[in-house]
């Protein structure tokens, strides 16, 4: 009791005098805490004072009561900052953890109102995870959290593309009775358009109707671009008609969503037409990219110089993505020497090429075999500080190929994998097509050996696509020799190494090696899907007949559906 008149009264650092007999622990901040619990500035006060206290630190509960008290009191401000100040340092997003916290106080608008902050904090914070845990903590434990928090969730959820956890806890909030505003309804119209879904996001505006939810001008450009990207233009435009009889004028993002619609489309006229309607609305960077780009993608590299000089008239900004666009038409047409002086011009105006700007005038070099100007804005990009990315590593092999310098290429290869990139089909299909030219088809023998040897894993996804590669140029020997290789790995093959196998073997007429193949696939139960069998009859275009018979001898073989082929037998005439 003579501790709590010595806290009541302010004198906090008698308690640490070994006469009162009180030893500071988070045990004794606790029933302290709880006695002024009436008085929350004063709490507050004594609860900063103990954190000055050496060799004593604030328990997860300690702060956690401390919170409780600043919201109950509705000093929210100071309690988000406590919260936000231990979420940093504690796990407050496990279960465990959770129980231990909602046990403590049982005030169920304290509760709300505290666990609506975390939420909030770790969707800020990008741990969506965490944030969706808390979501679901309190959901089952009657909870409603705040329609701010849902929205936060729900809108990280949307930018990280989980979709379908986003539809859940959307499901959940409904459950909870949770009436969605205009903020929830516009991050799920958005999380439409992200996915393309016109009919979800038409549901959605037929239930804001319902709700006499409003549409605001977020709801109405987010439809106009879905519908954009989808091709309906009419169904835009009818939008942007809408909005204007619900007294909502189109701004400039309606109007960019719009032009670059038509734009995407080649459909200048219309294009232009709506931009000519921009009287009282001012045209930005994007709008006269769009057209810039549109204009480029139509070979109209007049008209894309002359937007890009009222641009610079008018005193817009003309970042690297403007650039861009015009560099990769110059560069497609082999201009190379105006690509240059774009080039030059943008370093005058100190804009930053990226790696998109590199990226295009390295392939345009590898087109023309001029490799040494590659490799020279390669590396320049690195002493940029860009990192080459798939796209760059992509041209310069297909460029050291097509000049026969395969080692070169080679090594392009082990650099590609060393940063853990995975090349794609066509790549090892231009590294083997380079040494069988050569009549070098060893060579890609021994490289598998050289990845090895460099600590490169060497996985079915190359095994797959070297034998692929093989089969399909009818080296049929090389293909089974680096199946073997790969056997003796202990790597399994696959449906589409299998496959490619059985059909070379079947086309050369070794019909023992094709019954082999085909056990083994019958054993490990390797179907051939719809997929393979679109990918190999592309690939075999020229074989529509020798493939037609080999489709008929899987299918009685048990390896395809006979009702898969049916359907699609007719693609193959």
């Amino acid at each position: 009791m003579t501790s709590y008149k010595v806290v009541l009264k302010g004198r906090w650092d008698i308690l640490l005098k070994p006469g009162i007999g009180t030893r500071i622990t988070s045990a004794t901040i606790n029933q302290i805490l709880a006695y002024l619990s009436s008085d929350a500035s004063l709490s507050l006060k004594f609860f900063k004072w103990a954190e000055s206290v050496p060799d004593y630190k604030h328990s997860l509960h300690t702060s956690w009561a401390m919170i409780c008290i600043l919201t109950k009191h509705k000093h929210f401000k100071s309690a988000q900052q406590l919260l936000e100040k231990i979420a940093h340092k504690d796990f407050l997003s496990s279960p465990s953890v959770l129980n231990s916290l909602l046990g403590t106080h049982e005030d169920f608008d304290s509760n709300s109102h505290i666990f609506s902050w975390l939420i909030i904090f770790y969707a800020k914070c990008r741990m969506t995870q965490d944030a969706l845990q808390v979501f679901e903590h309190i959901r089952i434990h009657g909870l409603k959290p705040h329609l701010h928090a849902c929205t936060s969730l729900l809108n990280s959820l949307v930018k990280e593309r989980l979709t379908a956890t986003m539809w859940k806890v959307y499901k959940n909030m409904i459950k909870l009775e949770i009436v969605p505003n205009i903020h929830i309804f516009n991050v799920l119209i958005h999380a439409c358009c992200k996915s393309g879904d016109v009919e979800k996001a038409e549901e959605l505006l037929s239930e804001m109707e319902f709700s006499s939810v409003l549409p605001d001008i977020f709801t109405y450009n987010t439809l106009i671009t879905l519908y954009c990207k989808r091709g309906l233009h009419y169904e835009a435009l009818t939008v942007q008609e809408r909005m204007q009889r619900e007294g909502l004028s189109p701004d400039i993002i309606t109007y960019n969503s719009l032009i670059y619609g038509f734009c995407r489309e080649g459909r200048m006229r219309e294009a232009l037409r709506l931009f000519s309607e921009l009287k009282c609305i001012t045209p930005n960077h994007i709008t006269y990219t769009t057209l810039i780009d549109a204009y480029c993608r139509v070979d109209n590299l007049e008209e894309a110089f002359k937007l890009r000089d009222l641009m610079e008239a008018k005193g817009i900004f003309l970042g690297v993505v403007t650039y861009n666009s015009i560099l990769r038409k110059l560069c497609e047409k082999g201009r190379i020497r105006d690509a240059n002086k774009l080039l030059k011009e943008m370093s005058e105006k100190k804009i930053e090429p990226d790696n998109i700007t590199c990226n295009t005038l390295i392939n345009a070099y590898c087109k023309i075999g001029d490799m040494v100007s590659a490799m020279k804005v390669k590396n320049k990009m690195s002493e940029a500080g860009l990192k080459p990315d798939q796209f760059t590593y992509k041209a310069l092999i297909h460029g050291f190929c097509k000049s026969k310098d395969m080692e070169n290429a080679k090594e392009l290869l082990f650099n590609m994998l060393s940063v853990d990139f995975s090349p794609s089909y066509c790549t090892y299909s231009w590294i083997i097509d380079g040494y069988c030219n050569q009549e070098n088809e060893d060579a890609v023998i021994r490289l598998l050996d050289e990845l090895a040897r460099r600590g490169i894993c060497v996985d079915i996804s190359i095994f797959r696509a070297l034998i692929r590669r093989f089969c399909e140029r009818e080296k049929v020997d090389f293909a089974h020799r680096i199946f073997k290789i790969m056997q003796e790995k202990g790597i399994l093959g696959d449906s589409v190494v299998y496959t490619s196998l059985a059909y070379a073997f079947f086309k050369v007429g070794n019909r023992t090696a094709l019954s082999d193949v085909l056990d083994k696939m019958y054993e490990m139960r390797l179907m051939i899907t719809l997929k393979i069998y679109k990918s190999f009859s592309a690939s075999y275009i020229k074989d529509k007949n020798i493939l037609s018979f080999f489709w008929d001898h899987v299918v009685d073989r048990g390896l395809m559906s006979k009702n898969l082929y049916l359907r699609h037998k007719e693609e193959l005439k």
